[in-house]
Formats: structure tokens, sequence, C-alpha cells
């Protein structure tokens, strides 16, 4: 019997797996442990393990599918042997599995007749051309049930892509799933109100190639502003030709110009669409307000420089002025209990421990690993373990529990030379440090004025659970320990 390929669940937060790439294909041999293909979680990149020796006999998600966790995506067996009935997601095989195979000549794998959609993939045309694809085929008007193929349908409703927009290349112009492929790469997907009116008008209106929706996603208004934009363009092109050839004009030297290549196109998933996601979240969700200040930077320098002249194998010559902040930030929270707090539409919650997540900018995405206790860490075990999270970060080796639990985020851009920005609070905390460069600010000294060293600070907090006030004295005290930064580390 076959053995099952279970996507494992990542922790308790992760619903879906995006998959990566395939290390092993329908046919390969593997052994027990080998690594059969890499999936990409909301958080880090993980690989799966076969869990048997034997032939890869099917693979059942393509790469690129987001795949809910603790799903079925490969058969390990004996070679030649069957997988179950209906072990495919959307009923038929997937690409490159030997079942597919089968139906490509004809021979399905159970014996059975090739299904309708598989027949009609064998007499399709291989490609489409983008134009073609927002074309309406008379015999393909994407009225429920007419010469559409039900894989076409699902993927249609799913992809959120207008039917009445699709020509159909299958026979007869039944249109069929690669039909819906080719206008899934022509425009963002359409939202279910704009399916409606681009189905009401018959699918002749224009399409644009993104619209004003989250994530670029097509809405009615979309359409009505692309139908008269097309109509003024119409009504340009009609008064033009009642021009004479003297009127013409000489096409501007910007028009002139020969287009410099394609766009780039980046699909919006995985780790960034949860970014996007959450960060809208976060902004519709709470009342941020965002306020800043200046920490004297004199000491924190003083005392950094100190530790750069140890030598090189001290742990101490590591520590970084994020570092420095880090620890007298997780020694404030302690007086403050309502920034050290989440905050949910029933309640809000106040921890005694301070869990203290910091922002890190990776080649997927920002992450926040969280350091535990941070407020009962020495500032070198503090170092340490941030150095540690952050690597895992980076590597993509972060576990994610370890990016869960946080009670409030410090991000710093002051490494690039950013003095004062908005940080979105990650929600459901109540509070977020933004880190800013230290740069010379005017500071009255007696009735002289001097240059000072000044480190930014911009503290956004969820006006909802936290006054301005409150907020306020927080981050006053957080000043005043970065300035006396060696009475922060002696208490």
């Amino acid at each position: 019997m076959a053995t099952e390929v279970i996507l494992p669940r990542q922790g308790q937060s992760v619903e879906s797996c995006l998959i990566l790439s395939w290390r092993k294909k329908p046919g390969d041999l593997v052994k027990l442990g080998e690594v059969i293909c890499e999936v990409e979680t909301d958080k880090a990149t993980f690989e799966v393990e076969a869990p048997a020796d034997g032939t890869i006999l099917a693979t059942l998600f393509k790469e690129g599918d987001d795949v809910p966790v603790l799903s079925t995506i490969a058969y390990i067996g004996a070679r030649g042997e069957a997988i179950p009935d209906g072990a495919y997601a959307d009923g038929s095989p997937a690409a490159g599995s030997p079942a597919a195979s089968a139906h490509a000549v004809g021979a399905p794998a159970g014996g059975g007749e090739p299904s309708s959609d598989a027949a009609e993939s064998q007499l399709a045309p291989a490609t489409q051309s983008p134009q073609a694809a927002l074309q309406v085929s008379p015999a393909a008007s994407g009225a429920e049930g007419q010469h559409i193929s039900p894989r076409a349908r699902n993927l249609a409703r799913a992809k959120g892509v207008g039917m009445a927009g699709l020509a159909g290349t299958g026979p007869g112009g039944r249109i069929i799933e690669r039909d819906v492929q080719a206008a899934l790469g022509t425009h963002e997907p359409l939202t279910p109100a704009a399916i409606e009116r681009h189905l009401a008008a018959g699918g002749s209106g224009a399409v644009p190639a993104s619209g004003s929706g989250p994530g670029g996603r097509i809405t009615a208004a979309d359409l009505a502003a692309a139908d008269l934009a097309a109509a003024d363009l119409a009504a340009g092109a009609a008064a033009g030709t009642a021009r004479t050839a003297g009127e013409a004009q000489a096409p501007s030297a910007a028009a002139a110009l020969a287009p410099s290549g394609q766009p780039t196109v980046r699909p919006v998933r995985g780790i960034r669409k949860l970014i996007g996601e959450r960060m809208l979240g976060s902004l519709r969700d709470t009342a941020q307000l965002t306020m800043s200040a200046g920490a004297d930077a004199r000491a924190v320098l003083g005392y950094r420089k100190r530790l750069k002249s140890l030598p090189a194998t001290d742990p101490l010559s590591a520590i970084t002025i994020n570092d420095l902040v880090m620890f007298a930030v997780s020694r404030v929270l302690r007086n403050h209990p309502g920034m050290n707090a989440t905050m949910s539409p029933e309640a809000i919650t106040e921890y005694p421990d301070v869990n203290l997540g910091f922002a890190v900018d990776t080649p997927r995405g920002l992450l926040v690993p969280v350091v535990r206790n941070a407020d009962r860490l020495t500032l070198l075990a503090l170092s340490a373990e941030t150095k540690r999270l952050g690597q895992a970060s980076l590597s993509g080796a972060i576990d994610p529990a370890e990016l869960a639990g946080g009670t409030f985020t410090i991000t710093n851009l002051g490494n690039l030379g950013i003095e004062s920005f908005t940080p979105v609070l990650n929600a459901p905390q109540v509070g977020i440090l933004g880190v800013c460069a230290i740069v010379p600010r005017p500071s009255m000294n007696n009735d002289d004025v001097e240059f000072v060293p000044t480190l930014g600070l911009s503290l956004t907090i969820d006006h909802r659970a936290v006054d301005g006030a409150p907020g306020a004295r927080f981050l006053k005290d957080v000043s005043d320990a970065i300035r006396d930064i060696e009475l922060t580390l002696a208490r």
C-alpha cells in the first residue's frame, strides 16, 4: 500500500505552506528521511522528508501551490503501485505524475476513460496570447454551465477571474483550465462585485492590469474607471480622424522612445502576503498614535566605545547600541505594565514578563523574533540571544515558536540614516518603539547652545489601550534610561 507524505504542521499558528520546490519528482527513488520538497510558511522555510523508502508515485501539488497543513502532498511506494482513487485535490492527476502521464496518452491509471478536462487539454493550443485571454468567445459566454469545464470554473471562482472575459480554446470554444491560467497572467483577480459587473457587461468591458483593492485586486469602481477611460480614448480617436494632415502633430520626444523592457511581476504570496495582510489589519483595526523624542546618546556612545576597545575574543566587544537600547527598554517596561500588553476586543492583557520582539530585515521579508524574559537577562545574555535569533531569521531556520508571544516590539532603522518614522503596531501588542539614527541636535547648556549627539525615538501606541500621557511618560523614561545607560545597567 502506498505511503502518504503529509505536510507537517509548523507551529500552532501555521495553517498552510507554500511549496517552493520539489527535490524529488515522480519516478525518483527516495530513502527514509531524504528531503523530497522545500516549503515556506509565513515565518520560515522548511524541508519535508520522506516517511519511507520507495519510489515517488505522485506529487499532488505544483510548485507555488499554497497547501493546508496536514494535507497529503505525495505518495511513496513500489514502482507501478497504484495510489488511492480521488487522491488529487481537484479530482485529477498532478502534473508530472505517472497518473497524469497515463491520462495524457488516453489511458487512465484506474483503467477508466480519460477525464473531459484531460481530453480538452490534448486538443487545446499550447499557448494563448494575453489579448486573446480577454476576448469573449461566442461559444463561451461564461453563463453558469455553458461551455466551461468544471476545473476551469472552480479555478476562475477561486482566483476572482471573470469567466465572461475568457476565450475558450477547448473543443467547440469550450473554456478550459489553461484559458483561466492565461487570464491570470494578464491582470490581478477581480472582486466578486467586479465579476458581477463584468458579467453584466457581457465580458466586453475593459479590465485594467491591477486595481485599487487589497493586493491590487480589481474592484467594480476600477472597471468603471477603465470603461470611462476607454470611452474617452475612443472619443479622442474619433476626433483625431477629423483633423487635416496639416493639423496633425508630431509625436513628442518621450513618446518616440522605445520601451526599455518588460515590467517585473512578483506574486504576492507566502511571507510577503502575510506581512501585507497584517500591516493592513493593524492600521484598520487599531487607533495608532505616534510620538517622537530624542535621547542624549553621549553615554551610550562612550560605553560602546569602551566595549569595542576590548579584545575581539571578548564577547562584550560584540555588544551593539541596539543591544543597549533593548536592555534599557526591557527595564523600563517593568515600570509601565500598560505598555507591556496586548489588546483584544474584549480585554487588555498586561504581562509580568517582558518578551521583547525585534524586527529583522530578511531576504524573504520582515520577521520579528522574540527574546523571552528580556527583563531578566544580563546585557551579555540579551546580546547573545538577539544575535542567535537574528541569524536564524536570516537563514530561514527560525523556529516558528520563536516568532510568537511578543509583548512589545522594537524596530531599528537608525543604521540606514532614518531620523524619524512611524512604526506600525505589531498587533495585538499596544506599543512599538522605532529606533532612529544618532544625529547632532542643539541643546541648551545654561545660556549656551551646544550640539549633542541624540538618538531619535518614535513610539507608536494603540490609543484604545494607552492614552497619550502614559505613552509620553514611557517614552521619557526610555530616553532617560538611555541617557544614563550605566545607571540602567547597574539596576
